[in-house]
């Protein structure tokens, strides 16, 4: 997995019926499963470009693009998680006519429950929810960096490791980055799950061991909120260990989508 700039994409991709939501990279008409990738605070949907390669054509991913980022960039900013949910969630019907696997990294882990629980309200229930690298909904931190200055935002995405140096270091990009950024932090920061919702869909947490955003303890919470099973995943590495674990992961979401039947 690789991050990029907003400032413009480095990969083509075909939208999904002109969807402004939507990215198809790998297009795979004949795939039993669609995939659908929620980013994590200021990214975007180019960072799934290596799992679509990976996974095509057995597998038809769909790579969410916020507002406010690469394409979209000049459309205003959502920075509220159940506002983003209900966009993704009527994006998404349509394109429910085969069996959904929701991944989201970070805030993407939060969107994706809210965007399965909008889904089963509809009689929509996915194959399973991959949480990457976020505490339980229920598990909750007060945490403020959408309020600090852009330095202070920049040293935390410095202290992350979610975005790559190369961009750290270009003044206009970061300019063009931090509104989004800020955008997303706040609406990560001041989601509050309002109880009482679990999916039926099967749930698995994926987490870095030196993650200083989730502890063992909080990923493992996600068990509270399905009604479905649930598996606990560690790995070696901090909040982006998916930069180097990405095959393993990979290989799990694989094992769920060969469930699928065509």
């Amino acid at each position: 997995m690789v991050t990029c700039s907003t400032k413009g994409s480095i990969v083509s991709a075909n939208r999904v019926d002109e969807n402004l939501w939507v990215r198809q990279f790998h297009p795979a008409p004949t795939a039993a499963t669609r995939l659908v990738c929620l980013p994590h605070a200021g990214g975007s949907a180019s960072y799934f470009f290596p799992v679509s390669k990976a996974l095509a054509p057995g597998v038809d991913v769909l790579a969410v693009q916020y507002p406010g980022r690469q394409d979209r960039r000049h459309e205003a900013c959502i920075d509220d998680i159940a506002e983003l949910a209900d966009a993704v969630t009527a994006e998404l019907l349509p394109l429910a006519d085969r069996p959904l696997v929701l991944f989201g990294h970070s805030m993407g882990a939060s969107l994706a429950f809210e965007v399965g629980v909008r889904l089963e309200k509809e009689g929509i229930v996915p194959l399973a929810l991959f949480a990457s690298g976020r505490r339980a909904p229920s598990r909750h931190r007060v945490e403020t960096v959408h309020l600090r200055s852009d330095d202070e935002i920049i040293a935390e995405l410095k202290a992350l490791s979610g975005t790559q140096s190369a961009v750290l270091a270009d003044e206009e990009i970061l300019r063009m980055v931090l509104p989004a950024i800020r955008s997303d932090y706040k609406a990560a920061e001041t989601y509050r799950h309002t109880g009482g919702a679990r999916l039926a869909a099967p749930i698995q947490a994926h987490f870095g061991v030196d993650d200083p955003r989730v502890s063992r303890d909080e990923a493992a919470a996600w068990a509270d909120h399905t009604s479905g099973g649930f598996e606990l995943a560690s790995y070696p590495g901090g909040h982006f260990y998916l930069n180097e674990q990405a095959p393993r992961v990979i290989e799990a979401i694989a094992r769920v989508t060969s469930t699928a039947v065509a």
